[in-house]
């Protein structure tokens, strides 16, 4: 069977088409670490996509998992990566930290302060490594990539990768040519 294509870290979110990929998530077709290397052959897929992973992963495994990415994707495929902006993040704490979707979900009542605020969203849902737009083209074309782009949540010049975001928080988002 030939897949849409290799949705990495899938969670809560399965893609039906896609082979959806994740360490231990119910709803995954293959549960498998993604610090370790992909058990795909070389251009196995036309499209990867990961959406808030990447930021779970150290500077050096994230870097190892693009290389794998690139790695699994045919001539000319495409990986999309959405994610929290550490950009945007230092925005919203030097101007109207309160303004963001997340501190409106419950559980986040106690933050009072920015440095809280701050501090919360670099350390808590396993964070290691957070991005900005630099920083994510810099690893991507260290990885092999030769065309990144950032667009818009949802939107997308490839039908099958459009509108895949499940979350508003995914601010940061590439795509990269193999």
């Amino acid at each position: 069977m030939r897949f849409i294509g290799l949705h990495l870290g899938c969670g809560k979110n399965y893609f039906p088409g896609w082979l959806n990929l994740d360490l231990d998530s119910p709803l995954a077709d293959l549960h498998h670490d993604l610090r370790n290397s992909l058990p795909f052959p070389d251009g196995a897929f036309r499209l990867v996509h990961s959406e808030h992973l990447i930021e779970h992963l150290t500077l050096t495994e994230g870097v190892s998992l693009f290389r794998e990415c690139y790695r699994v994707l045919e001539s000319g495929g495409v990986m999309r990566v959405a994610m929290p902006d550490l950009d945007y993040l230092v925005e919203r704490y030097q101007n109207d930290w309160r303004d963001q979707d997340w501190l409106h979900w419950p559980g986040f009542e106690f933050i009072q302060t920015r440095a809280q605020m701050m501090n919360i969203a670099m350390r808590e849902w396993g964070h290691k490594y957070l991005y900005n737009r630099e920083e994510l083209e810099l690893r991507l074309r260290e990885s092999g990539f030769s065309d990144v782009r950032f667009v818009t949540r949802g939107s997308s010049n490839i039908a099958e990768l459009m509108n895949l975001e499940t979350r508003v928080d995914s601010i940061l988002v590439a795509e990269a040519v193999r």
